[in-house]
């Protein structure tokens, strides 16, 4: 069983970031509340930097979804504990920068949580 809800939730964490990032892409100014700091102003330079992140999110999940049809488990695992990085960072960028501390830990801390978890029993360390 294992076997089959590992690989679907790393699945379902990459195609959910893929999202995400589009959403930034297309709509930044509606997604800013939803990172955790308060929405700047809606000005060119504001809109090039959320879609930078968006462009970010896309390619993190597009790195997870190649690893899964070309190498093993294993090897996907180790690819979700570096990609946790990111929503480490996030989490300390929101709580360093003053921001929602509950969109900090239940968005971002969370996501890291279950990307650590997910990873770790890819590469059977749990």
């Amino acid at each position: 069983m294992r076997n089959a809800i590992l690989p679907s939730l790393a699945a379902l964490m990459a195609v959910a970031i893929i999202v995400i990032g589009c959403f930034y892409v297309i709509s930044p100014e509606r997604m800013t509340g939803s990172f955790g700091l308060k929405p700047p102003a809606p000005d060119a330079d504001t809109r090039a930097w959320l879609r930078l992140k968006g462009i970010r999110d896309i390619v993190s999940g597009l790195v997870v979804l190649t690893l899964m049809v070309t190498t093993d488990k294993r090897t996907v695992g180790i690819a979700l504990l570096v990609l946790a990085i990111t929503p480490l960072g996030d989490m300390s960028n929101v709580l360093g920068s003053g921001g929602s501390k509950s969109t900090a830990f239940s968005v971002h801390g969370v996501t890291c949580g279950v990307m650590l978890v997910v990873g770790l029993f890819l590469i059977h360390v749990i």
